[in-house]
């Protein structure tokens, strides 16, 4: 039976890697990258850099083209369900022509593999399928929370208080709720901007944990003209971004 090792490698910095995922690298005989074209190469050029620094002697690496997803229709869920349906086949497809029946294939996951990231998906679908038997292990990653709040130098949360980790595209309904503490992640609009006039501060990072990344903190209504801008150079600079950020109320009383 075919092995697959879904192992998180955190932020970016090689030296994010832990034990357990160098580890599990060293098991691997066939590394499957996405590649999801030329604006995020780099990103496929870092894990080349990883494998050759950890990986096992003669263990190969093969590319499977990341199928376009529509991200400007009207029905958000149906895009996505049907970007991860063809994310299965194509996965799949890699798996039965490139590793052997008693190798171990692994798939290399920025951040966390749990958190905002469709690989457990796609293999589970893969599973679901019943083609392909698979035994699976998951290693688990530094993620974009850890790794803004490591950045910062600050503890998440005020004294007993929770912490909502949600998308940009659910940031008002979280505000709305009265959440004390909201990780925003996967915000390509940056939709704090509709959240000023709240008595918010805002800690933002790009590229966390990478050489370059770029930190901004204070009261929102403040600073958000400023991270919009830079974001926007950042973008243009290196033809993506990945930013993450924290939004709270103004001095707390629970923070500590």
């Amino acid at each position: 039976m075919r092995t697959l090792e879904i192992i998180g490698i955190g932020m970016g910095g090689p030296e994010q890697l832990t034990l357990q995922a160098i580890a599990a690298l060293g098991r691997v005989d066939v590394v499957l990258l996405v590649d999801k074209g030329e604006t995020t190469r780099d990103l496929v050029d870092l894990r080349t850099q990883i494998l050759r620094r950890h990986g096992a002697p003669g263990s190969r690496v093969v590319e499977i083209p990341d199928p376009r997803r529509d991200r400007h229709g009207s029905d958000y869920r149906g895009a996505v369900v049907d970007w991860h349906r063809r994310r299965v086949q194509a996965y799949e497809r890699a798996l039965l022509d490139h590793v052997g029946p008693d190798q171990c294939a692994g798939i290399l996951v920025w951040g966390d593999p749990a958190l905002y990231d469709s690989t457990i998906r796609i293999v589970d679908g893969i599973r679901g399928r019943g083609v392909l038997p698979l035994q699976v292990h998951v290693t688990p990653g530094i993620s974009a929370v850890q790794a803004l709040a490591a950045a910062h130098g600050v503890v998440l949360h005020g004294i007993g208080e929770p912490v909502l980790i949600t998308t940009g595209r659910r940031l008002a309904e979280a505000v709305e709720g009265g959440a004390p503490n909201i990780v925003v992640m996967l915000d390509g609009d940056l939709e704090c901007r509709n959240c000023t006039g709240r008595g918010l501060e805002i800690l933002w990072g790009a590229y966390l944990g990478d050489p370059r990344q770029t930190l901004r903190r204070g009261p929102l209504d403040d600073v958000v003209d400023d991270i919009a801008a830079v974001r926007t150079d950042l973008r243009a600079e290196h033809g993506w971004i990945m930013d993450t950020y924290l939004l709270r109320p103004l001095l707390s009383p629970a923070r500590s």
